[in-house]
């Protein structure tokens, strides 16, 4: 009786070293796939950063281009004119959460209009 209970004890104590054994090894691939995934997510990251640094300095060289003097504050407020614009906010809805009269905001959508509509246009004569 003695024997069998040490024998049971033994096989008992080289399965529990073979199950943390194989514990350890489930954790480190896991480790290893969450540090693969992190090295691609922040490759990704840098690439989209890296392409909006393109496009800042693109804006940038087309307003010197063009001959803009635009400050950023104004830069600012017709981005968010033109989002709500896009997002189909009416011109009275953006003059009355801007605070400004609707005539000033149909002054700064009109070169906008203009292109939407060419482009309603061109989407349905086809």
């Amino acid at each position: 009786m003695g024997w069998t209970l040490t024998g049971l004890f033994l096989i008992s104590a080289v399965l529990l070293v073979i199950s943390l054994s194989k514990s350890f090894q489930a954790s480190k691939e896991n480790q290893k796939e969450v540090d693969l995934v992190h090295i691609s997510l922040m490759k990704e990251i840098n690439t989209l950063q890296e392409s909006i640094r393109n496009i800042e300095l693109d804006q940038e060289v087309m307003m010197k281009e063009a001959g803009i003097q635009l400050s950023n504050e104004e830069i600012l407020y017709m981005r968010e004119i033109l989002d709500l614009y896009k997002r189909n906010y009416s011109i009275e809805s953006i003059a009355a959460k801007k605070q400004v009269s609707e005539s000033e905001i149909a002054r700064l959508l009109a070169p906008y209009q203009k292109m939407m509509d060419e482009r309603r246009m061109v989407a349905n004569a086809n």
